[in-house]
């Protein structure tokens, strides 16, 4: 029974759009030597033979975590550092005329920090982060869930509290956990789902203590309320989904870009969201399809030329599918074999 239960359980990891937050304080800057200098990689260049001005765009994902970054056999950047390395390069240029922050959509709380607590003037928001909870309720109230067992995002829990999940097995009779993203975090909530599953239980088990405390970050919740507002939330090839979204006030309207830059209400910029033709993404993410179940995976869609977000993206199902070796189509295969037309 046991043995039959590993086979067919499937649990949903849940990768959300609120990172976790810090309470006020002041940090110094460490200032390590780096191995190699910064390199400048041109994503695109305008026409014009005589065009210098330069926009930089620096990747901020994750958490800047002041302190050096072990590596194997020897002590890696402090990306505070390298962080702080990259907008002085910046400053240097007298070609930049502006510096995009490209900010990875889980860091809710970092945003609305440096809102409330005073931004520069020149800085502009595109709000793309989701409440992940509402699509969740959604997919169990649908009674086809897709899942079995739900992990929960430790980073999400960080912030806003681990009870922000007790709905589903209290409502739904699921087993849920709550992990971070380290191998011996997401072990044990996987061995937690799977024991309340074997013995009929269903609680909410918080697998991620170091930093899930009850009732979350207190502060960062209220940076949050004080910037944002929650609003229906438009997920691609699903639709919007009520209280799943966020916008910044119209106190801070000065920091929005959909209100300062007129382009974002034009219907192409809307159209956007939309799916390709023929990409199953939609039902991937709802998880009524496998990745390659999808009738473009592996043919049209690959890693080299992607379709669809899920494999454009690292952390997307296809995209994570396709470097773990899966290259068959099942839908190719079943059209082949006539068994769908």
């Amino acid at each position: 029974m046991k043995t039959q239960l590993f086979r067919t359980l499937t649990v949903v990891i849940i990768v959300s759009s609120l990172l976790s937050g810090c309470g006020t304080g002041a940090f110094q800057i460490q200032m390590v030597p780096r191995d190699q200098e910064l390199k400048e990689t041109q994503i695109r260049r305008d026409k014009g033979l005589f065009v210098s001005d330069k926009i930089v765009v620096i990747d901020v994902d994750g958490i800047l975590m002041n302190k050096p970054q072990d590596q194997w056999m020897r002590q890696g950047d402090n990306p505070v550092s390298t962080f702080r390395e990259k907008l002085d390069k910046a400053a240097a240029d007298k070609d930049v005329k502006a510096v995009v922050l490209r900010i990875d959509p889980a860091h809710e709380a970092a945003r609305a920090a440096l809102v409330a607590q005073g931004a520069p003037e020149n800085l502009l928001l595109l709000m793309s982060g989701r409440r992940t909870w509402p699509a969740v309720a959604m997919l169990l109230d649908s009674g086809e869930p897709g899942f079995e067992a739900l992990i929960a995002p430790g980073h999400v829990a960080t912030v806003m509290g681990p009870e922000e999940w007790e709905f589903v097995p209290r409502d739904h009779h699921m087993p849920t956990a709550v992990a971070g993203f380290a191998p011996e975090s997401l072990l044990a909530a996987l061995y937690s789902v799977l024991r309340q599953r074997i013995e009929g239980k269903c609680f909410l088990d918080n697998c991620y203590p170091q930093v899930v405390r009850p009732g979350g970050n207190p502060a960062a919740q209220r940076f949050i309320d004080q910037t944002m507002d929650v609003v229906a939330g438009n997920w691609r090839g699903i639709g919007a989904i009520p209280d799943s979204g966020y916008v910044l006030k119209p106190t801070h309207a000065a920091h929005d870009s959909r209100v300062q830059l007129p382009s974002y209400t034009e219907m192409a910029r809307k159209r956007a969201g939309e799916m390709p033709p023929g990409c199953d993404c939609a039902k991937v993410v709802l998880g009524k399809i496998y990745p390659n179940e999808c009738r473009l995976y592996g043919l049209a869609c690959t890693p080299r030329q992607p379709v669809g977000p899920c494999m454009v993206s690292d952390e997307g199902a296809c995209r994570i599918w396709w470097a773990n070796g899966v290259r068959e189509n099942v839908w190719a295969g079943r059209k082949a074999s006539g068994a769908e037309a």
